[in-house]
Protein backbone atom coordinates (compact mmCIF):
# COMPACT_ATOMS: atom_id res chain seq x y z
CA UNK A 1 0.00 0.00 0.00
CA UNK A 2 2.69 2.22 0.86
CA UNK A 3 4.80 2.29 -2.59
CA UNK A 4 1.44 2.97 -4.19
CA UNK A 5 0.81 5.95 -2.15
CA UNK A 6 4.28 7.50 -3.00
CA UNK A 7 3.47 6.77 -6.63
CA UNK A 8 0.21 8.31 -6.42
CA UNK A 9 1.86 11.54 -4.99
CA UNK A 10 4.98 11.14 -7.17
CA UNK A 11 2.46 11.67 -9.84
CA UNK A 12 0.19 13.92 -8.93
CA UNK A 13 3.03 16.48 -8.11
CA UNK A 14 4.70 15.63 -11.96
CA UNK A 15 1.01 16.74 -13.11
CA UNK A 16 0.98 19.83 -11.05
CA UNK A 17 4.62 20.77 -12.12
CA UNK A 18 3.43 20.06 -15.47
CA UNK A 19 0.83 22.20 -15.39
CA UNK A 20 2.82 25.41 -13.97
CA UNK A 21 5.29 25.01 -16.62
CA UNK A 22 2.37 25.11 -19.21
CA UNK A 23 0.92 28.16 -18.05
CA UNK A 24 4.30 29.82 -17.99
CA UNK A 25 4.97 29.62 -21.21
CA UNK A 26 1.64 30.72 -22.08
CA UNK A 27 2.25 34.04 -20.29
CA UNK A 28 5.56 34.07 -21.77
CA UNK A 29 4.31 33.86 -25.66
CA UNK A 30 1.03 36.04 -24.88
CA UNK A 31 2.74 38.95 -22.50
CA UNK A 32 6.15 38.87 -23.18
CA UNK A 33 6.29 38.24 -27.06
CA UNK A 34 8.38 35.66 -26.91
CA UNK A 35 8.18 33.20 -29.68
CA UNK A 36 8.15 30.12 -27.43
CA UNK A 37 6.20 26.99 -27.78
CA UNK A 38 5.64 24.19 -25.73
CA UNK A 39 3.26 21.06 -26.25
CA UNK A 40 2.67 18.86 -22.99
CA UNK A 41 -0.16 17.34 -23.95
CA UNK A 42 1.30 14.09 -24.39
CA UNK A 43 3.44 14.02 -21.30
CA UNK A 44 0.71 14.70 -19.38
CA UNK A 45 -1.68 11.75 -20.30
CA UNK A 46 0.74 9.56 -19.52
CA UNK A 47 1.21 11.31 -16.41
CA UNK A 48 -2.92 10.89 -16.13
CA UNK A 49 -2.83 7.13 -16.82
CA UNK A 50 -0.24 6.79 -14.20
CA UNK A 51 -2.15 7.99 -11.73
CA UNK A 52 -5.64 6.46 -12.50
CA UNK A 53 -3.83 2.98 -12.68
CA UNK A 54 -2.17 3.61 -9.60
CA UNK A 55 -5.18 4.51 -8.27
CA UNK A 56 -6.95 1.44 -9.33
CA UNK A 57 -4.43 -1.06 -8.69
CA UNK A 58 -5.22 0.48 -4.43
CA UNK A 59 -9.16 0.35 -4.58
CA UNK A 60 -9.64 -2.55 -6.36
CA UNK A 61 -8.81 -6.38 -4.87
CA UNK A 62 -5.87 -7.97 -5.74
CA UNK A 63 -5.69 -11.01 -8.39
CA UNK A 64 -7.99 -8.56 -10.92
CA UNK A 65 -5.43 -7.45 -12.67
CA UNK A 66 -3.81 -10.92 -13.49
CA UNK A 67 -5.76 -13.29 -15.78
CA UNK A 68 -6.10 -16.62 -14.23
CA UNK A 69 -5.08 -16.03 -10.74
CA UNK A 70 -6.78 -16.19 -7.26
CA UNK A 71 -6.12 -14.44 -4.28
CA UNK A 72 -5.66 -17.72 -1.96
CA UNK A 73 -7.73 -16.32 0.82
CA UNK A 74 -10.89 -16.45 -1.52
CA UNK A 75 -9.96 -20.19 -1.58
CA UNK A 76 -12.67 -22.09 0.92
CA UNK A 77 -10.13 -24.91 0.84
CA UNK A 78 -6.66 -25.52 -0.06
CA UNK A 79 -4.96 -28.64 -0.41
CA UNK A 80 -0.96 -28.90 0.84
CA UNK A 81 1.94 -30.46 0.22
CA UNK A 82 5.64 -31.21 1.38
CA UNK A 83 8.69 -29.71 -0.18
CA UNK A 84 9.51 -33.15 -2.07
CA UNK A 85 5.45 -32.69 -3.39
CA UNK A 86 4.22 -34.98 -1.03
CA UNK A 87 0.61 -35.09 -0.16
CA UNK A 88 -0.14 -33.72 3.42
CA UNK A 89 -3.76 -32.91 3.18
CA UNK A 90 -5.72 -29.25 3.48
CA UNK A 91 -4.90 -26.77 5.36
CA UNK A 92 -7.12 -27.10 8.77
CA UNK A 93 -6.43 -23.39 9.58
CA UNK A 94 -9.47 -23.14 6.47
CA UNK A 95 -11.97 -25.34 8.22
CA UNK A 96 -13.16 -21.92 9.71
CA UNK A 97 -14.00 -20.74 6.09
CA UNK A 98 -16.95 -23.70 5.33
CA UNK A 99 -20.68 -22.98 6.29
CA UNK A 100 -23.61 -25.09 7.03
CA UNK A 101 -21.85 -27.13 9.99
CA UNK A 102 -19.53 -28.27 7.70
CA UNK A 103 -16.36 -26.74 10.12
CA UNK A 104 -18.19 -29.26 13.10
CA UNK A 105 -18.74 -32.14 10.98
CA UNK A 106 -15.54 -32.74 9.37
CA UNK A 107 -13.69 -31.78 12.69
CA UNK A 108 -15.83 -34.33 14.43
CA UNK A 109 -14.25 -37.15 11.56
CA UNK A 110 -10.96 -36.25 11.99
CA UNK A 111 -11.24 -36.39 15.83
CA UNK A 112 -13.14 -40.08 15.41
CA UNK A 113 -10.41 -41.08 13.21
CA UNK A 114 -7.39 -39.55 15.63
CA UNK A 115 -9.18 -40.79 18.88
CA UNK A 116 -11.22 -43.92 17.69
CA UNK A 117 -11.86 -45.74 20.74
CA UNK A 118 -12.59 -42.68 23.27
CA UNK A 119 -16.06 -42.73 20.96
CA UNK A 120 -16.26 -46.71 19.70
CA UNK A 121 -13.80 -48.70 22.26
CA UNK A 122 -14.45 -50.92 25.00
CA UNK A 123 -15.23 -47.46 27.19
CA UNK A 124 -16.70 -45.71 24.07
CA UNK A 125 -18.69 -42.78 25.02
CA UNK A 126 -20.82 -43.46 22.39
CA UNK A 127 -20.82 -46.87 21.17
CA UNK A 128 -18.80 -50.25 22.15
CA UNK A 129 -17.46 -51.50 18.80
CA UNK A 130 -13.77 -51.96 18.58
CA UNK A 131 -10.76 -53.33 20.24
CA UNK A 132 -9.29 -50.04 21.59
CA UNK A 133 -6.89 -49.20 19.11
CA UNK A 134 -7.56 -45.96 16.94
CA UNK A 135 -8.17 -45.31 13.50
CA UNK A 136 -4.76 -42.98 13.79
CA UNK A 137 -2.40 -46.24 14.96
CA UNK A 138 -2.36 -47.24 11.26
CA UNK A 139 -3.41 -44.04 9.63
CA UNK A 140 -0.76 -41.99 10.72
CA UNK A 141 -1.32 -38.10 11.24
CA UNK A 142 -5.51 -38.41 11.09
CA UNK A 143 -4.46 -40.21 7.98
CA UNK A 144 -2.60 -37.47 6.54
CA UNK A 145 1.31 -38.21 6.63
CA UNK A 146 2.96 -39.19 3.80
CA UNK A 147 3.94 -42.80 3.35
CA UNK A 148 1.54 -43.29 6.13
CA UNK A 149 -0.81 -45.22 5.25
CA UNK A 150 -2.89 -41.72 4.62
CA UNK A 151 -6.19 -40.95 3.11
CA UNK A 152 -5.11 -38.85 0.35
CA UNK A 153 -6.76 -41.20 -2.51
CA UNK A 154 -10.10 -42.09 -1.03
CA UNK A 155 -12.08 -39.47 -2.23
CA UNK A 156 -10.97 -39.66 -5.37
CA UNK A 157 -10.88 -43.39 -6.37
CA UNK A 158 -14.39 -44.03 -4.13
CA UNK A 159 -16.42 -46.38 -4.92
CA UNK A 160 -14.49 -48.92 -7.02
CA UNK A 161 -14.35 -52.59 -7.65
CA UNK A 162 -11.90 -54.65 -5.06
CA UNK A 163 -10.81 -57.42 -5.92
CA UNK A 164 -10.38 -58.55 -2.13
CA UNK A 165 -14.56 -58.43 -1.58
CA UNK A 166 -15.10 -58.60 -5.84
CA UNK A 167 -17.72 -55.80 -5.45
CA UNK A 168 -17.76 -51.83 -6.05
CA UNK A 169 -17.39 -50.96 -2.43
CA UNK A 170 -18.54 -47.22 -1.40
CA UNK A 171 -16.33 -45.59 1.10
CA UNK A 172 -18.90 -46.60 3.77
CA UNK A 173 -18.09 -50.22 3.12
CA UNK A 174 -14.52 -49.88 3.38
CA UNK A 175 -14.28 -47.75 6.53
CA UNK A 176 -16.28 -50.38 8.19
CA UNK A 177 -13.91 -53.13 6.49
CA UNK A 178 -11.03 -51.17 8.57
CA UNK A 179 -13.54 -51.40 11.67
CA UNK A 180 -14.44 -55.22 11.80
CA UNK A 181 -10.15 -55.75 10.16
CA UNK A 182 -7.74 -53.74 11.72
CA UNK A 183 -10.32 -52.46 15.07
CA UNK A 184 -11.38 -56.32 15.13
CA UNK A 185 -14.70 -54.78 15.91
CA UNK A 186 -18.40 -53.93 14.71
CA UNK A 187 -19.70 -52.36 11.74
CA UNK A 188 -20.90 -48.27 12.27
CA UNK A 189 -24.59 -47.60 10.83
CA UNK A 190 -23.71 -45.55 7.72
CA UNK A 191 -26.25 -43.51 8.62
CA UNK A 192 -24.87 -43.03 11.84
CA UNK A 193 -23.85 -39.34 12.87
CA UNK A 194 -20.29 -40.83 13.39
CA UNK A 195 -20.00 -42.53 9.71
CA UNK A 196 -21.47 -39.16 8.20
CA UNK A 197 -18.80 -37.39 10.12
CA UNK A 198 -16.08 -39.69 8.85
CA UNK A 199 -17.14 -39.33 5.33
CA UNK A 200 -17.48 -35.39 5.04
CA UNK A 201 -13.81 -35.49 6.73
CA UNK A 202 -12.54 -38.32 3.76
CA UNK A 203 -14.34 -36.12 1.17
CA UNK A 204 -12.80 -32.76 2.78
CA UNK A 205 -9.33 -34.88 2.21
CA UNK A 206 -9.67 -35.13 -0.89
CA UNK A 207 -9.80 -31.28 -1.47
CA UNK A 208 -7.83 -30.49 -5.00
CA UNK A 209 -7.36 -34.23 -6.14
CA UNK A 210 -8.75 -35.21 -9.13
CA UNK A 211 -11.18 -38.07 -9.48
CA UNK A 212 -9.10 -41.46 -10.07
CA UNK A 213 -6.13 -39.55 -9.87
CA UNK A 214 -3.56 -40.41 -6.83
CA UNK A 215 -1.54 -37.72 -5.30
CA UNK A 216 2.26 -38.29 -4.52
CA UNK A 217 2.82 -40.00 -1.21
CA UNK A 218 -0.51 -41.56 -1.27
CA UNK A 219 -0.77 -44.68 0.82
CA UNK A 220 1.98 -47.21 2.04
CA UNK A 221 5.61 -47.55 0.47
CA UNK A 222 6.71 -49.95 -1.52
CA UNK A 223 9.78 -52.13 -0.99
CA UNK A 224 12.22 -54.15 -2.80
CA UNK A 225 11.17 -58.03 -1.97
CA UNK A 226 14.49 -60.18 -0.42
CA UNK A 227 16.54 -62.44 -1.72
CA UNK A 228 15.55 -64.54 1.20
CA UNK A 229 12.40 -65.59 3.37
CA UNK A 230 11.54 -63.09 5.99
CA UNK A 231 13.48 -64.18 9.43
CA UNK A 232 10.91 -64.07 12.37
CA UNK A 233 13.71 -64.93 14.60
CA UNK A 234 15.78 -61.66 13.14
CA UNK A 235 13.10 -59.53 13.62
CA UNK A 236 12.73 -60.33 17.09
CA UNK A 237 15.93 -58.66 17.59
CA UNK A 238 14.70 -55.18 15.65
CA UNK A 239 11.95 -55.55 18.11
CA UNK A 240 13.87 -55.47 21.21
CA UNK A 241 15.93 -52.71 19.66
CA UNK A 242 13.87 -50.74 18.48
CA UNK A 243 10.04 -51.01 18.88
CA UNK A 244 9.68 -52.44 22.56
CA UNK A 245 10.38 -48.92 23.75
CA UNK A 246 7.09 -47.79 22.16
CA UNK A 247 4.86 -51.21 22.45
CA UNK A 248 6.76 -52.75 25.66
CA UNK A 249 8.37 -56.09 24.94
CA UNK A 250 5.21 -58.03 25.19
CA UNK A 251 3.67 -56.43 22.33
CA UNK A 252 0.92 -54.87 24.04
CA UNK A 253 1.16 -51.47 23.62
CA UNK A 254 0.84 -48.39 26.32
CA UNK A 255 -2.79 -46.30 26.96
CA UNK A 256 -3.57 -43.03 27.59
CA UNK A 257 -3.55 -41.67 31.24
CA UNK A 258 -7.52 -42.43 30.92
CA UNK A 259 -7.44 -45.75 29.77
CA UNK A 260 -9.16 -45.20 27.07
CA UNK A 261 -6.90 -45.27 23.81
CA UNK A 262 -3.99 -46.60 22.73
CA UNK A 263 -1.23 -43.78 22.62
CA UNK A 264 1.17 -47.08 21.18
CA UNK A 265 -0.94 -49.47 19.78
CA UNK A 266 -0.78 -53.31 20.73
CA UNK A 267 1.13 -55.16 17.94
CA UNK A 268 -0.38 -58.78 18.94
CA UNK A 269 -2.86 -60.24 20.96
CA UNK A 270 -6.59 -60.03 21.68
CA UNK A 271 -6.42 -55.79 21.16
CA UNK A 272 -4.56 -56.00 18.21
CA UNK A 273 -5.51 -55.96 14.33
CA UNK A 274 -6.89 -59.44 13.29
CA UNK A 275 -5.74 -61.83 10.61
CA UNK A 276 -8.00 -60.17 7.93
CA UNK A 277 -6.25 -56.85 8.27
CA UNK A 278 -3.90 -55.16 5.57
CA UNK A 279 -1.42 -55.29 7.57
CA UNK A 280 -1.32 -58.72 8.32
CA UNK A 281 0.47 -59.02 4.44
CA UNK A 282 3.95 -58.61 5.06
CA UNK A 283 4.87 -56.17 2.30
CA UNK A 284 2.20 -54.05 3.79
CA UNK A 285 3.92 -53.97 7.04
CA UNK A 286 7.18 -53.67 6.08
CA UNK A 287 6.33 -51.00 3.94
CA UNK A 288 4.79 -49.23 6.86
CA UNK A 289 7.35 -49.48 9.23
CA UNK A 290 10.15 -48.75 6.87
CA UNK A 291 8.92 -45.34 6.26
CA UNK A 292 7.64 -44.61 9.11
CA UNK A 293 8.86 -46.23 12.19
CA UNK A 294 10.80 -46.09 14.88
CA UNK A 295 9.63 -42.48 16.06
CA UNK A 296 12.04 -39.86 14.02
CA UNK A 297 11.98 -41.83 10.91
CA UNK A 298 10.56 -40.42 7.90
CA UNK A 299 10.49 -41.64 4.11
CA UNK A 300 13.45 -39.56 3.07
CA UNK A 301 15.11 -40.34 6.25
CA UNK A 302 14.44 -44.38 7.25
CA UNK A 303 15.48 -45.66 10.78
CA UNK A 304 15.12 -49.50 9.41
CA UNK A 305 16.95 -50.97 6.56
CA UNK A 306 14.90 -53.10 3.86
CA UNK A 307 16.13 -56.27 5.76
CA UNK A 308 14.60 -55.36 9.49
CA UNK A 309 11.51 -53.57 8.25
CA UNK A 310 11.09 -57.34 5.88
CA UNK A 311 12.13 -59.32 9.42
CA UNK A 312 10.41 -57.18 11.72
CA UNK A 313 7.18 -56.95 9.73
CA UNK A 314 7.82 -61.23 9.95
CA UNK A 315 8.02 -61.35 13.93
CA UNK A 316 5.13 -59.58 14.28
CA UNK A 317 3.01 -61.10 12.06
CA UNK A 318 3.48 -64.44 13.36
CA UNK A 319 2.70 -63.62 16.95
CA UNK A 320 -0.86 -64.41 18.20
CA UNK A 321 -3.85 -62.52 17.45
CA UNK A 322 -7.54 -62.26 16.64
CA UNK A 323 -9.19 -64.50 13.63
CA UNK A 324 -11.29 -63.44 11.22
CA UNK A 325 -13.59 -65.45 8.70
CA UNK A 326 -11.99 -65.26 5.53
CA UNK A 327 -14.64 -67.40 3.23
CA UNK A 328 -15.81 -64.35 0.89
CA UNK A 329 -12.71 -62.94 0.75
CA UNK A 330 -11.09 -63.06 -3.31
CA UNK A 331 -13.46 -64.73 -4.91
CA UNK A 332 -11.36 -64.58 -7.94
CA UNK A 333 -8.25 -66.81 -6.33
CA UNK A 334 -6.22 -65.33 -8.88
CA UNK A 335 -6.28 -61.99 -8.03
CA UNK A 336 -4.96 -62.94 -4.57
CA UNK A 337 -1.78 -60.91 -3.26
CA UNK A 338 1.34 -62.68 -3.68
CA UNK A 339 1.90 -62.28 0.09
CA UNK A 340 -1.68 -63.29 1.34
CA UNK A 341 -1.07 -65.96 3.64
CA UNK A 342 -3.87 -68.40 3.21
CA UNK A 343 -4.85 -70.88 0.56
CA UNK A 344 -5.95 -71.76 -2.14
CA UNK A 345 -4.04 -70.59 -4.95
CA UNK A 346 -3.90 -70.88 -8.88
CA UNK A 347 0.09 -70.81 -8.07
CA UNK A 348 2.17 -74.06 -6.74
CA UNK A 349 3.21 -71.99 -3.38
CA UNK A 350 2.78 -72.97 -0.21
CA UNK A 351 1.41 -70.70 2.34
CA UNK A 352 4.38 -70.35 4.17
CA UNK A 353 6.13 -69.07 1.46
CA UNK A 354 3.27 -67.04 0.64
CA UNK A 355 3.61 -65.58 3.71
CA UNK A 356 7.37 -64.94 4.79
CA UNK A 357 8.51 -64.74 1.46
CA UNK A 358 10.60 -65.12 -0.90
CA UNK A 359 8.50 -63.40 -2.66
CA UNK A 360 10.03 -63.02 -5.92
CA UNK A 361 9.71 -66.96 -7.48
CA UNK A 362 6.23 -65.95 -6.92
CA UNK A 363 5.85 -63.14 -8.20
CA UNK A 364 8.03 -63.94 -11.33
CA UNK A 365 5.45 -66.69 -11.68
CA UNK A 366 2.45 -64.07 -12.30
CA UNK A 367 4.95 -62.55 -14.83
CA UNK A 368 4.55 -65.11 -16.64
CA UNK A 369 3.12 -64.48 -20.58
Amino acid sequence: MLPGIIVLLATLLVLVVQYQIEDAFKVLKVHGGLPVHMDLRWSKRAAWLLLIVTGLMMIVPSGVFTPGSSDPALLPQLATFSDDGSWTGPDTSRLALLEDGSEERIRYGRELIARTSAYLGPKGSVAKLSNGMNCQNCHLDAGTKPWGNNFGAVWSTYPKERSRSGKVESIERRVNDCLERSLNGRPLDSTSREMRAIVAYMEWLGTGIERSKKPPGTGIMEIAYLDRAADPELGRVVFEAKCSSCHNEDGQGKLDMEGTTYLYPPMWGEHSYNHGAGLYRLSRFAGYVKANMPQGSTHEHPLLTDEEAWDVAAFVNSQPRPEKDLTDDWPDISKKPIDHPFGPYVDHFNETQHKYGPFGPIAAFYKKP
